[in-house]
């Protein structure tokens, strides 16, 4: 009896001198924005508490010392560096050593960013708060929104921070055409380079539009308040009418995505086997809220091709079984 105490108190020791030198076994207990994997293997995790990174056996809030903002955004660059978008506080660059902040007095447009996106040149977009800049390793390019459009700004115009919606930039991509698409709380918008165009469906401009991906196809997903949407270029087919917040499409080709249905949030899953199908197969895995409808963010699938994905309290994880939450 008093061997198995001893054995238990210094396995209970190696606990806790594990979790005092990585940091916790607990992920965050905020909201989960935004979920990335770098080259090594490790997860990074924007949330509301701060910026956690998980190395397979602990949690580590890498901005805790550096910063109290939400964080809504992260992206590992080509050159191993990570970037952190924040709402209040513009944008952090972590070179796995120190970290450099930039804002709107280094040329961001507004500190609130809640997209970041490389492009193939090696350009870092920002979707901030009243439109999005494009940064070149030197300076920043800011493109405003203006109404129902958006032009080029060399005058260093800012926006008011904390005033997110309409203006809000919430997704970004390169086509592989070489178009960008930003989408936002207003309009969503194509630019070729040269100008700016309203992206529309039958003279109807699609709106308030989550999030805007690319698929191994080419084919191009839209989902926010008007649904989930596949556009081939020139046919557009309409997923489900429910609200789409995030889109993600994984190794096999299949696309994830979070969405409000029957006033519950659910992780879906179409099989990519029947897209573009008008009516695909869909697979609904049970949310960790008991029906409460509180939000499922972003979503990516890690190295092992297990599913992570961000809520209201915490991160999740799926393993094709069942989901593990990490509080």
């Amino acid at each position: 009896m008093m061997r198995h105490v001893m054995y238990t108190l210094f396995f209970m020791l190696i606990a806790f001198n594990l979790c005092k030198g990585q940091g916790t076994y607990a992920g965050p207990d905020a909201i989960v924005r935004n979920i990335e994997q770098d080259k090594e293997g490790k997860i990074w995790i924007a949330s509301f508490a701060g910026v956690f990174r998980y190395d397979g056996l602990a949690f580590t809030n890498v901005t805790k010392a550096v910063s109290p903002a939400r964080f809504f955004s992260v992206l590992e660059d080509r050159n191993g560096n990570m970037w952190f978008g924040s709402i209040g506080m513009g944008v952090y660059r972590y070179d796995g050593r120190s970290f450099q902040n930039f804002t709107i007095k280094d040329g961001l447009p507004n500190n609130e960013i809640v997209s970041i996106y490389e492009d193939r040149a090696g350009n870092i977009w920002f979707g901030a708060n009243g439109g999005v800049s494009c940064y070149d390793g030197k300076s920043f390019l800011n493109y405003m929104i203006e109404g129902d459009s958006m032009i080029e700004d060399r005058t260093g115009k800012t926006f008011p921070d904390f005033t997110r919606p309409p203006m809000e930039v919430n997704s970004i991509i390169e086509d592989r055409m070489g178009k960008f698409w930003f989408a936002t709380r207003g309009h969503t918008f194509v630019y070729d380079g040269k100008k700016f165009s309203t992206f529309t469906h039958q003279g109807k401009p699609f709106t308030n539009v989550r999030t805007l991906i690319e698929d191994k196809k080419g084919n191009i997903w839209l989902g926010g308040n008007d649904g989930l949407w596949l556009y081939d270029g020139s046919t557009f087919i309409n997923i489900t009418w429910n609200f789409v917040g995030y889109i993600y499409e994984d190794r096999n080709g299949n696309i994830w995505t979070s969405s409000d249905s029957r006033k519950q949030w659910v992780l879906s899953r179409y099989n990519e086997i029947l897209l573009p199908a008008r009516i695909p197969t869909v697979t609904e895995i049970n949310s960790p809220y008991d029906g409460t409808a509180r939000g499922i963010f972003g979503i990516f699938e890690d190295k092992d091709g297990k599913i992570w994905f961000g809520g209201t309290d915490g991160v999740y994880r799926y393993d094709g079984k069942g989901v593990v939450g990490f509080k």
